[in-house]
């Protein structure tokens, strides 16, 4: 291939990664008849490291080195079989694909298949995690003209159990069988019967259909059971929310108490909602991919059996309206605590300034009394200071007299006191006016 001419200017960092990732995760190609073995667990805790030193174990892969498991995917030829290895954000996938024994073949009754099982089983049961799904799936090639055999062909290889069946692809394809039963080996059990002519591209997009769909509808169940857990702690915190908004009508009521019993009750709804507001979202997310999965089946109903997207309508569909529910509830006690505090705090500082309107006015009165205080004083004063210093003048005057002035001292003194009291007074005044344009 040559090389591209560099006529376009830098590429973006992210340009590669981001083109490259419609071509990540591909599906398998295989050839019917076939069995898949199929197990999904989850990761948390186990780190990518872990899973490498696992995957080492089977034949021939002790070279395996670590960066081949960072593209997330990973495609194993163990000589007539093959190993797919694929990291999700929750889980990891482990596919073994094999050729299918002949004592599963159509017209078999509940054939028994993980003797037959290309690797190890102790391989199987030490993957790193705990299994969230695992699924026998059984691919082979028949004549599809009359639906209606290939029902019988798959009710008897599930033991005439009841089954969820219908043809799947444009113009009823292919047909699928299953019964969402766990079988006392953990294993669920699929069976899709194709026409010989199929391409092993198609088996392959048929096969990770049918396990998306199982892998997710149970990863988007796993916030069904948060959900009822936390429906008793939203009952009892939405019945103390009423409570404390009633309580706010009466005037008479301890702000601080209802204070206390807010802040303690938004502290339980954030704690719920940071610990369990990611599996909501994944829950919605999850059946997302389900439901989108289940219409690029093209599913067309078999008379007497549901078809799968009838099964998943019917049994899924009200767990994930309860997890909906349940998360809606959660993020509208939250906005009602915060209204609630809003309206605690619009009474709180009313109750605030009220009592500040008080506390003013009685320091306006203490003013005005200290200033009626401070003018008797500054009165008292003016007296005091005019009596020393007429006092002062009358010494004067005798000191004056005894000298040989001809001076009646006490008279002196007498006519200077107007003049005494104005000065002392005018320098008061004097002294306010300069502390006034200080100020």
């Amino acid at each position: 291939m040559p090389s591209r001419v560099p006529v376009l200017p830098p590429d973006d960092p992210l340009r590669e990664v981001l083109h490259n990732e419609v071509h990540a995760r591909p599906s398998a190609r295989i050839r019917l008849p076939a069995l898949v073995i199929y197990v999904a667990v989850l990761n948390d805790g186990v780190t990518r490291e872990a899973e490498c030193q696992h995957l080492r174990q089977l034949p021939n892969q002790g070279a395996l080195r670590l960066e081949d498991l960072q593209a997330n995917f990973l495609r194993l030829r163990l000589g007539g079989h093959t190993l797919k290895w694929e990291r999700h954000s929750e889980f990891t996938r482990y596919s073994i694909v094999q050729p299918l024994p002949e004592r599963a073949l159509p017209g078999a009754a509940e054939p028994e298949l993980l003797s037959s099982l290309a690797i190890d089983i102790e391989w199987l049961r030490t993957i790193p995690g705990r299994t969230v799904a695992a699924i026998k799936l059984v691919l082979v090639d028949s004549d599809l003209t009359d639906p209606q055999a290939a029902l019988a062909v798959g009710r008897r290889w599930f033991g005439e159990r009841t089954v969820v069946a219908s043809q799947i692809g444009r113009n009823g394809y292919a047909c699928v069988v299953t019964d969402f039963c766990l079988l006392g080996s953990g294993f669920e059990r699929m069976l899709v019967i194709a026409p010989p002519c199929t391409s092993p591209t198609r088996v392959g997009r048929i096969s990770q259909r049918l396990l998306e769909i199982e892998t997710y509808r149970l990863m988007a169940l796993r916030g069904l059971p948060v959900a009822k857990t936390l429906g008793m702690m939203l009952h009892e915190a939405e019945a103390t929310l009423a409570g404390i908004t009633a309580t706010l009508e009466d005037a008479r009521s301890s702000d601080q108490a209802l204070l206390d019993t807010l802040i303690a009750l938004a502290a339980r709804v954030e704690r719920a909602t940071a610990e369990h507001g990611y599996r909501f979202s994944a829950t919605l997310a999850y059946d997302a991919i389900v439901r989108q999965r289940i219409e690029e089946l093209r599913e067309a109903a078999i008379p007497g059996t549901q078809t799968i997207g009838e099964y998943m309508q019917r049994r899924l569909s009200p767990a994930i309206a309860t997890v909906a529910a349940t998360a809606q509830r959660l993020v509208s006690l939250s906005q009602r605590i915060e209204r609630a505090g809003a309206l605690l705090r619009t009474r709180v500082d009313i109750a605030t300034e009220a009592q500040n309107q008080q506390l003013l006015a009685k320091l306006t009165r203490g003013q005005e009394l200290q200033l009626r205080l401070q003018g008797t004083v500054e009165g008292l004063s003016i007296a005091a200071v005019s009596y020393y210093v007429v006092s002062l003048l009358l010494y004067v005057g005798k000191a004056a007299k005894a000298a040989g002035a001809p001076l009646n001292p006490e008279m002196a003194a007498g006519a200077l006191v107007p003049l005494v009291l104005w000065a002392v007074w005018r320098t008061t005044r004097r002294i306010h006016e300069k502390l006034y344009r200080a100020a």
